[in-house]
């Protein structure tokens, strides 16, 4: 290795490598053949708006051709497995959360699974549970294709998109604070069921919301789909065929968009997906048109979810039986988010010593999980999210690793963007609607 100019260089059988950090492009890649000053090499990103968070693209350029991509990740790495192993079972789900930001629920839900399989407690959860995890997880699916959608079109010059998609978003985002106290970062799902029960006033907010929602779906498809530039920078844009998908592990709307139909929901049912009557929407041209083709019709068929949650969600207990597991028991939401309801302090408080014991050491110590390791997958708006989780038998985690989607699924970019024009690098990368939380962790 030698240093030349500002970059460090080496010689390989391909030719003369740099390794840039910066500097004067120009002196970097002037030495590498007469024809380099008809290349260009530019970053795209950490800071660009079009990257969808902070990715950054090096990119390089003849002209306006892209002929090589490399995606650099990290710049939003937050330690989220490493924290996970400071803090108790129930603790984690404060972290996960916080992953894929636009997808909390979801982080949430492959963390309980695979925490209630340590457990052994999967048949347990309550039916009750299990509907207000598939409510809230379509719900969080509809908002997180919406933020797509606003963005995407944002993207691509269809400003009113933008502020179209938000807008329905936030109607989302009031049904989760009037239920768990918070509109992002839920930690709404725990270890043994779900923290809280709905309210009526947030059951008739989703009622309302399945009949405001698909008029608005079809004024979007009405101001884009026979729109001639969205035509033009989506049709035939950024093609990634079965094959592709397959070879790098890309999963979600962008494999669907190639024609095959893989949805976890349906191939490896959870939660009781299996009782629920919807379609998996599909796509044959595999571009990005597809994929807002597909996405758009994930929507829909995720409010029929919905409709059919509300309608099997009969009274009972919202937390397994077992009180060592179900902590915390007793939660309200106030001003102030979700916390211990004054009800059940002043009980264990004033009445009983052994309630009091009991929440202390459950809270400060946590519930012990059996040594193993389980593999966990669900269906997540951007493909398959895994959770990995190994206990060594103690309170706290001794390892879980996430595979998700948003990271995997951005190998794809150069396959999708190398031979294209600069500008559908942008529309390529968007149709994969990375959330660079998630990627980094």
């Amino acid at each position: 290795m030698t240093q030349s100019g500002y970059a460090s260089e080496r010689e390989t059988t391909e030719g003369r490598v740099f390794t840039v950090t910066g500097g004067d492009w120009d002196t970097v890649t002037g030495s590498i053949d007469p024809l380099s000053n008809e290349k260009i090499v530019v970053n795209m990103g950490p800071q660009h708006p079009s990257t969808h968070g902070v990715l950054r693209l090096v990119l390089e350029l003849e002209g306006e051709t892209v002929t090589e991509v490399r995606p650099v990740v990290g710049y939003l790495h937050t330690g989220i497995e490493k924290n996970l192993e400071y803090r108790n079972w129930t603790q984690g789900t404060t972290f996960v959360t916080r992953a894929d930001y636009l997808a909390p629920l979801f982080n949430e839900a492959g963390y309980c699974l695979a925490v209630e399989k340590l457990l052994g407690i999967t048949d347990q959860i309550t039916e009750r549970a299990n509907t207000i995890r598939v409510l809230f997880m379509e719900l969080n699916r509809i908002s997180s294709h919406l933020v797509w959608l606003a963005t995407t079109g944002m993207e691509l010059g269809a400003i009113s998109m933008m502020l179209y998609g938000f807008r329905e978003r936030e109607y989302i985002l009031d049904i989760f604070e009037e239920t768990s106290g918070l509109r992002m970062n839920h930690a709404y799902f725990r270890p043994g069921g779900v923290a809280q029960d709905v309210p009526e006033s947030a059951i008739k907010k989703i009622r309302d919301f399945l009949v405001y929602l698909p008029k608005k779906l079809k004024e979007y498809e009405d101001m884009l789909s026979g729109q001639i530039i969205w035509q033009e920078r989506t049709k035939g844009v950024a093609v990634l065929d079965v094959t592709g998908c397959l070879a790098m592990g890309v999963t979600g709307p962008v494999l669907r968009a190639s024609g095959l139909a893989w949805d976890l929901r349906k191939t490896m049912p959870y939660c009781g997906y299996e009782d629920y009557e919807f379609d998996v929407p599909t796509a044959t041209t595999a571009d990005v048109w597809g994929r807002y083709q597909v996405r758009l019709a994930e929507i829909r068929e995720s409010l029929k979810i919905v409709e059919q949650a509300l309608d099997r969600l009969r009274p009972g207990p919202i937390f397994v039986a077992d009180k060592k597991i179900a902590w915390p028991a007793q939660l309200a939401v106030g001003l102030d988010g979700m916390g211990n309801s004054l009800e059940h302090v002043a009980k264990i408080m004033g009445q009983s010593m052994e309630s009091l014991i009991h929440h202390f050491k459950l809270v400060t110590e946590g519930f012990r999980v059996p040594p193993g390791q389980v593999y966990v997958a669900i269906e997540h708006p951007r493909g398959e999210l895994g959770v990995h989780a190994v206990s060594d038998g103690g309170t706290h985690p001794y390892r879980v690793h996430m595979r998700d989607p948003s990271f995997v699924n951005l190998q794809a970019i150069p396959a999708m963007a190398e031979g294209a024009l600069l500008a559908d690098v942008i529309a390529g990368g968007a149709s994969l609607d990375p959330v660079m939380g998630g990627c980094d962790r």
